[in-house]
């Protein structure tokens, strides 16, 4: 089948207050900007001269690993299932296995059809009847399958910044981390911000999660008030991840910005899943397993190396694990 894909560059990327494009797109989005037709959204910033730039970045050769293990989520939420794994035989001393799975279980890009705004429209003008009613497959994960996701990783660890501080954190409270603290930590950690970054945030979530007992683990994922930190939800995060020109966004909790479910008023609970996935076409990484990229930069004295990630091929799916690796 022919690609059909249009996907124009813009001779400028307006700014946050043009949004939206037009008058009748929902707000805050940039449909249109790449294409009418583009699926791709802001990893279009990933150009061949800043992948090739982020090569650069490679100097000791050391890899690590940036998928959770995917059966370490025990205790998913009660509206996703745990991994399944069969090993069988086909012969004698000869193997097959079967997984099934839920993409959104453990380390996971969310894609274009995962949250659209409240009117049903998911990034580009896709509908909820398009995704799910239709032969469609636009803005499935499968469109980042052809070229991949390569380009220049920064962390910025939130976790170590606050225990350094000596601040009162835990890794599962609601906390905002708001985007003027992102930069203090950039500006401590010595890493500037570029256009084309793929933008990791590590809360300490997972390390939490991994060294819970089990008991404590169904408890606190199954109690309606479920809340974790990440990056502050609020219209000035929207501003900064969109001027900031990032390709991608990625953390280790289970939704990138601040959530909290039975806690706090309104104001606390603005959405940003919406306006990154569906307004942006901005990737969201969710669960990521930041602890020995955390590591590895403290060790190399960086937080900046090349990332390559391949969803999988799966056409008109909604989410994926990123079978991600960062290079120093």
């Amino acid at each position: 089948m022919a690609d059909t894909t249009e996907t124009l560059s813009p001779t400028r990327i307006p700014s946050f207050k043009e949004l939206p494009l037009r008058p009748s797109d929902p707000p805050h989005s940039a449909w249109g900007l790449w294409g009418e037709t583009d699926q791709l959204g802001c990893l279009n910033h990933l150009t061949p001269t800043r992948v090739k730039a982020a090569a650069a970045e490679i100097k000791s050769g050391v890899s690590v690993g940036l998928s959770w293990e995917m059966h370490q989520m025990v205790v998913p939420p009660a509206y996703r299932t745990k991994l399944e794994h069969e090993i069988f035989s086909i012969g004698e001393n000869i193997n097959d296995d079967k997984v099934t799975f839920n993409t959104q279980t453990s380390s996971q890009w969310d894609g274009f059809r995962h949250w659209s705004y409240p009117d049903g429209r998911f990034y580009n003008g896709v509908t909820q009847k398009d995704v799910r009613n239709s032969s469609s497959t636009r803005n499935g994960i499968h469109e980042w399958t052809k070229k991949g996701i390569v380009g220049r990783g920064v962390l910025i660890d939130y976790y170590s910044y606050a225990l350094e501080k000596g601040l009162d954190y835990d890794p599962w409270s609601f906390t905002k981390i708001s985007v003027a603290t992102v930069e203090e930590i950039a500006r401590i950690q010595g890493v500037s911000l570029l256009a084309g970054d793929i933008l990791f945030l590590r809360t300490g979530f997972l390390s939490r999660y991994e060294n819970m007992p089990e008991d404590d683990l169904v408890k606190l994922m199954g109690a309606p008030e479920f809340h974790y930190p990440g990056l502050e939800s609020s219209v000035e995060s929207l501003e900064w991840l969109w001027n900031s020109h990032f390709a991608a966004v990625a953390g280790d909790n289970p939704g990138f910005e601040a959530w909290s479910a039975g806690l706090g008023d309104s104001k606390e609970q603005y959405r940003m899943h919406e306006v990154i996935l569906s307004g942006f076409g901005l990737p969201i990484g969710e669960l990521f397993d930041l602890e020995q990229l955390a590591k590895q930069c403290k060790k190399e004295g960086r937080w900046s190396f090349l990332v390559t990630s391949q969803p999988l091929n799966v056409v008109g799916g909604v989410g994926s694990p990123p079978n991600a690796i960062a290079i120093f």
